[in-house]
Order: C-alpha cells, then structure tokens, then sequence
C-alpha cells in the first residue's frame, strides 16, 4: 500500500490572547517539523481565521529554529489573533466555501484552531466540511482561555499565568494601601477579566493565606451582588483592618441580574462589551460610605504579563500544541487535548483528549462551593483545585533590565486564488 504524501497545515489563534497562547504555537509547530513525512508545512493565517477566508497565509518555515523556540516566552499572539465566529453552514455558505477553496489551494489537510469556547465551536463546525463538502481536513481544537471555562479540561492554558499575575497585584496592592491607610486610602478596588465565570477573581483570594490579608472581598459573576450587604462588609473590614481590598470581576451583576457595567454593545462572538466596573463600585463606596478609595483595571495587563508567567501553565500550553498535532498524525478528527489533574499533592497532570462535540459552546463556570457561604472569598477547595496552577517560574530573557520577546518575520504565502473575499 503506497504511503500518504506530507500534505500542509493550516494553525490560527482566535479570540483574546494570552501569555502563554504562543507557547503552544510553539508545541504544534516544533512538533510538526518533527514528523515531515506526515506534514510539509504549517501556515499560519494572519489575524486568525480571518487569515484563512483572505488567503493571507504565513509560511513558519521561513522562522529559524531559534525563533520558534522563542515562542514559547513570548506573549501574546505572534501571528495576530481575531475575534470572528464562522455562522452555520445553512446561514452563511460561502464561508465554508471560501475556506475549502483556500486549503485547496494550498493543500491544507490539518487544522490547528488555537482559542476559546467560540473558537472550539468554530473548529467543529470547520470539522464537519469532510463530510459536508467532501474535503477531507483534520481538524483539532487547541485549548486556550484565560476564563478557565472549557469544559472537561482540568484547566485552561492561559489562566495559570493571569491567576499568578492576579495574586501577586493584589497582595503587592494590598501592602501598599495598608502603609497608607490611616491618613489616605480606606479602600482599593482592582478589576479583573470574567464575564460570566469567575475563575480569575477566584485566583486573587490565593493571596489571602491569613485572616486579615488581601483581598478582604471578591465580588464573582456567578454571586448576584447584594449591595447592603456588600458595603456591610466593606465598613467591616475598614473598621476591623484598618483598609479594605476588593477584587471584581468585570461580569459582576446586580439584584436585577443585569451587568453593572454593561457598555450596551456587543463584540464580533455577540458578547456584551464590560464597560469597567471598578469605577462603579468604587462610586458606591464613596457615596454610601464616604471612604477614600482608589481603582485599577487589569486589563490587557493581566494576560500579557509573560514576565511573571506560571511555569506550570508554560508548560501545559506547549503540551497542548504538541498533543494537537500527535493526535492528528494518529488520526484523530474533531477532538481537543485536555488536561487532567492525576493529583494535587504532589501535583501532577497528563494529556487526554476530549470530542469537540462536548466542548462547543459549554461554558464551565466557577463551583458554588468554591465560594464561601457570605459570596465573598473563596473556599478550602477552590483553593486546593487554583494553587499548583500558579506554580513555578519561567522567566524569559532579560537584556537591559528588560525581557527579550521575539518578533517574527511572518513572511506571506503567495496568494493562488484569483478571486477576492470580503466579510
């Protein structure tokens, strides 16, 4: 029986991007240089899928070794990322059709989709075309988020950096406004990403070890914010600490179960834009308790940070681009490497695998028992379940006093298509 000849790769990054997202691109495209008779190329489409339905592909083989390889410590998304969601098939096909024009234009017959719950529902979708339009395309979902949401995975790469970087702000900010406190700021308030799960608040209460430290108070988007009893705690804290320290999630909503900071538009998945609710949490405290406060919002801050990245979190995200294109060398269509926790004492963890099926457009959120009875901390098991995700430390290079990130040349594919598209 003749052997299959090597055919390309198609590898994109989708939606918010994260520290550690290029250190999986890192894993699937080292990975696939190794296995040359299976895979002759790996393309990255620039911006995302975008890239694909434009035909503006990038050829990694034009990076050095040494360039790949610095991947891994360089955050953010090396080959741009985009917020785009493919519609049904039914609603939009030429869609389909356009991205089965591309890949057959430049003999793409692996799919690595790197992002979120959105863009796990985009790679199924993508999966579906072998049997829908008769091409046949492996398609492999690479997990990403720092929302921690995807189901079936233990956890998310991308989170374990933001959980780390989340921690670490709180309790530094925590020391600052305690040396302050008698003649300056009562209250500190820091803002973190989590629309409708809050496992990144949940991360900040890590840097509470004792009564009395940082953060006194999280507000969860999972825990409906009651405001009398909110500033209770907060007058509490105040009168008891000297301060108070809150982390909010951006998804906090009131009585009403509506967004405290609801921008009233939508992103391009058709999400409500938060419009920072930090400020407004800290008007609440000012008018009702007339406390000095201050405010910060983490923002792009807290998934970017690569200088201050969790190792285990380095690690499980080049482990996920590796296992994606493994499985795909073994056959493996419409699925997606998981995490699974083997234990947390010592805390150890191997690759499984799980059917896109499961995992599109199933959002995991944060426990309830997670969170302490009064909604404002959290619990022994959450803490047990976030601690070895902020694990170790890998550094990147330091030249200067400043971390040495890797810029590619990300040079283009010539274009073989004579027709144009437009979203």
């Amino acid at each position: 029986m003749p052997k299959s000849r090597p055919r390309n790769a198609f590898y994109a990054q989708s939606g918010g991007v994260t520290a550690v997202i290029n250190a999986s691109a890192c894993g699937v495209i080292e990975t696939a240089r190794k296995h040359k008779n299976k895979i002759a190329k790996v393309y990255a489409g620039r911006h995302g899928i975008v890239g694909a339905l434009y035909e503006d592909l990038i050829d990694t083989t034009k990076e050095s070794a040494s360039a790949i390889r610095a991947l891994r410590h360089t955050p953010s998304g090396a080959f741009g990322s985009a917020r785009y969601k493919l519609k049904k098939y039914d609603d939009n096909p030429a869609e389909y059709e356009r991205l089965i024009e591309v890949f057959k234009a430049h003999d793409i017959g692996y799919f690595f989709f790197n992002g979120g719950g959105d863009s796990a529902d985009t790679c199924w979708k993508v999966s579906q075309l072998a049997e829908k339009m008769g091409y046949p395309i492996q398609a492999v979902h690479v997990p990403k988020t720092v929302d921690n949401d995807l189901p079936i995975t233990d956890c998310c790469p991308g989170f374990g950096s933001v959980a780390k970087y989340v921690a670490v702000s709180i309790r530094e900010a925590g020391f600052d406004v305690a040396s302050m406190a008698k003649t300056s700021t009562k209250v500190f308030i820091m803002e973190v990403m989590g629309r409708h799960a809050g496992w990144i608040a949940a991360a900040g209460g890590l840097a509470a070890e004792k009564e009395g430290d940082s953060p006194h108070i999280i507000l969860f988007p999972e825990v409906q914010l009651d405001e009398e009893k909110f500033l209770a705690r907060v007058k509490f804290c105040v009168e008891k600490y000297g301060y108070c320290t809150i982390v909010v999630s951006e998804g906090i909503k009131n009585a009403d179960g509506k967004f405290l900071a609801d921008a009233g538009l939508r992103d391009a998945f058709g999400h409500a834009q938060l419009g920072g609710v930090a400020p407004v949490i800290a008007q609440m405290v000012k008018s009702k308790l007339n406390y000095k406060y201050h405010w910060a919002v983490a923002d792009y801050l807290q998934r970017a940070a690569r200088h201050i990245a969790s190792k285990t979190d380095v690690d499980q995200a080049y482990a996920m681009g590796k296992a994606a294109v493994d499985l795909a060398i073994k056959g493996h269509n419409a699925v997606m490497p998981t995490i699974k926790r083997v234990s947390d004492k010592p805390y150890k963890w191997q690759v499984s695998m799980a059917p896109l099926e499961k995992v599109a457009n199933v959002e995991k959120m944060l426990p309830r028992d997670y969170i302490t009875a009064d909604g404002f901390h959290i619990t022994a098991k959450a803490r047990k379940y976030l601690a070895p995700l902020i694990k170790g430390e890998d550094y990147p290079p330091y030249k200067d006093g400043l971390p040495q990130y890797v810029v590619l040349k990300n040079a283009p594919v010539r274009k073989k298509l004579t027709t144009d598209f437009k979203l």
